[in-house]
């Protein structure tokens, strides 16, 4: 059914749908997720459901690709990577405050031999006493979305501009699905092996724990604002 050049372009597609996963962006953005996961299996849920989101656009872009052979300008596309940098800063922003809220910091004066001191302190949260439980569309529906904004901007237009060349439709369709099944793939072992940080330290030092998260935070802050820059300098009118 399918000739040598076919199964070429499919394997290709895979290729590139594991190397789209590891795009800077897509990494700041799911770290920023992962860094509030507590366990592994919500981590990997993490990136398992942003490649799902991502396939989800890609599929229905697709459809408007092969069928109407639509093309997307330069214009949208600079607009929808502006999109995903104010995504960045969104994301980046919440992560820091999560990081550090419950965390007080005051100081208390204390007099020790005359003399008056003041120090610093830093109190930890405390825990909730109720016990959360979180179901699986919870955990997925962010990375979910932000895995769709991702899959129509960036270099997810060089695939489409890869599958408007396919003459057949349903080859087309298949090469989306091959493309997706290499982005799950990718993030599905990226966001486990960015959780392992955050778990293995976290758990035994929960303020080194929050430091990352911060860290994370201000990292996907900084790009965010970076990208929103660098658009906003080349014009996006």
């Amino acid at each position: 059914m399918f000739d040598g050049m076919i199964l070429t372009a499919l394997a290709v597609g895979f290729v590139l749908g594991l190397r789209h996963a590891l795009d800077p962006d897509h990494i700041v953005a799911v770290s920023t997720i992962v860094s509030e996961c507590k366990s592994f299996r919500r981590s990997s849920l993490v990136g398992t459901f942003w490649g799902l989101g991502h396939t989800l656009s890609l599929l229905l872009v697709g459809v408007a690709v092969v069928s109407f052979k639509l093309n997307l300008s330069e214009r949208v596309a600079a607009w929808l990577e502006f999109v995903v940098a104010l995504m960045l800063v969104a994301l980046g922003i919440k992560a820091v405050v999560t990081a550090v809220r419950g965390w007080k910091f005051h100081a208390h004066a204390h007099e020790h031999d005359g003399q008056k001191h003041v120090h610093l302190h830093v109190h930890r949260p405390g825990q909730a006493a109720v016990h959360r439980h979180r179901h699986i569309l919870g955990v997925g529906m962010r990375p979910f979305i932000v895995g769709m904004v991702h899959g129509l901007a960036g270099s997810a237009g060089l695939m489409l501009l890869v599958l408007a060349t396919i003459p057949s439709a349903i080859v087309g369709m298949l090469y989306i699905a091959v493309f997706g099944v290499g982005s799950i793939g990718g993030m599905f072992l990226m966001s486990t092996l960015i959780s392992l940080p955050f778990l293995l330290v976290g758990r035994r030092l929960s303020l080194f724990g929050k430091v990352l998260q911060a860290a994370v935070g201000v990292v996907s802050l900084a790009f965010g604002l970076y990208l929103i820059w660098q658009y906003g300098a080349n014009g996006l009118s």
